[in-house]
């Protein structure tokens, strides 16, 4: 951040939020002129997805999900884990290479053939959220000879 703003608190957190969409915005782009992945269907509506789900679990605002935004993460899909399978998932998706998950692994684990047990996780919630099973409004009404 520029020495010539001289910003505290929220303002502070909103250049860093802003800066870190932009990071992630470019990242995106190169994905978009990526010739691997020119025929996935839907491809910017993919990433945008994706940047904005990656972006709620970077708890620590570096740019990193670490293990504790992957354990929120987790917990937010219904699915807790312990911290053992947190640590093998994230070696998973980075190959060993890091303790934490960047947003090119994130997007090359979504993306890519591989089916990291991440994925199956963030596709099996994609896809419980699209279909709504429960029915809208309240329950009709029913009188006591219609109960079992």
């Amino acid at each position: 951040m520029p020495s010539s703003h001289n910003v505290q608190g929220g303002k502070a957190f909103g250049l860093l939020k802003e800066q870190q969409r932009q990071k992630l915005e470019e990242i995106n782009k190169e994905y978009m002129e990526d010739q691997k992945y020119r025929d996935e269907e839907d491809l910017p509506e993919k990433l945008e997805s994706l940047k904005n789900r990656y972006a709620e679990f970077d708890l620590n605002d570096q740019g990193d999900i670490d293990l504790m935004g992957l354990k929120r993460m987790m917990e937010k899909l219904g699915v807790p884990k312990t911290h053992l399978e947190l640590k093998k998932m994230i070696v998973e998706v980075t190959g060993g290479s890091s303790n934490t998950i960047n947003y090119r692994d994130f997007v090359k684990m979504m993306l890519g053939k591989r089916s990291a047990v991440l994925k199956l996780i963030l596709v099996f919630e994609d896809k419980a959220n699209g279909s709504t099973c429960k029915p809208e409004g309240p329950p009709p009404k029913r009188d006591i000879a219609s109960l079992p």
